[in-house]
């Protein structure tokens, strides 16, 4: 579903004057391709935290966010043994600055607005609905429209006001592909 989400809301920004230059097919490609790496870095947080059901703890929630470096990090070890651009390249950007926010308040640097790279922007918000719309094992799945409205509450704060408009525009390809690749029942 996260694939999916992020190429339909970078299709759309390639409709963007701001973005045309920056999101061709190729891109569009890559961040299809890289967009599931984003938490790749919780393969270093113990499962005792990761399968926790309920809230984390202040100690367990610091250890979590950890993995936007430990994923980072590892992307870009294996970027380096790569020569020119890959979709690693994506990769590693996304698993660093998926958890940063618009506003600035997020982790692990504290970016905010367009320092935030576009392809965790993009992913930033395809996590968050993949989250809200999933049951996972600390907390019950939420309806399209209540995390549509969770989400348009965040925009200017967590999310891209930009990133948000895409999803505006392209919400029922996103109800489309909650419906198409449902795994609850």
């Amino acid at each position: 579903r996260m694939r999916e989400y992020c190429r339909i809301l970078a299709e759309h920004m390639a409709m963007l004057p701001a973005y045309r230059d920056q999101v061709d097919d190729a891109y569009i490609d890559a961040l299809y391709k890289s967009s599931p790496l984003h938490d790749v870095g919780k393969v270093g947080i113990p499962h005792s935290i990761l399968l926790k059901p309920g809230k984390l703890t202040h100690e367990e929630y610091e250890i979590m966010k950890t993995h936007t470096i430990i994923g980072g990090d590892a992307l870009k070890a294996a970027e380096s043994k790569l020569p020119g651009r890959s979709f690693l390249t994506l990769g590693k950007e996304i698993a660093y600055h998926h958890h940063e926010k618009f506003d600035g308040s997020g982790y692990p640097f504290g970016l905010s607005g367009k320092d935030i790279p576009l392809c965790a922007r993009i992913v930033a918000f395809a996590d968050a609905y993949d989250a809200l719309t999933s049951k996972r094992v600390y907390k019950d799945m939420v309806g399209p429209e209540e995390t549509k409205r969770r989400l348009l509450t965040d925009r200017g704060k967590h999310f891209d006001p930009e990133v948000v408009d895409a999803f505006l525009s392209c919400e029922h390809d996103f109800l489309k592909i909650l419906s198409e690749f449902r795994t609850e029942p």
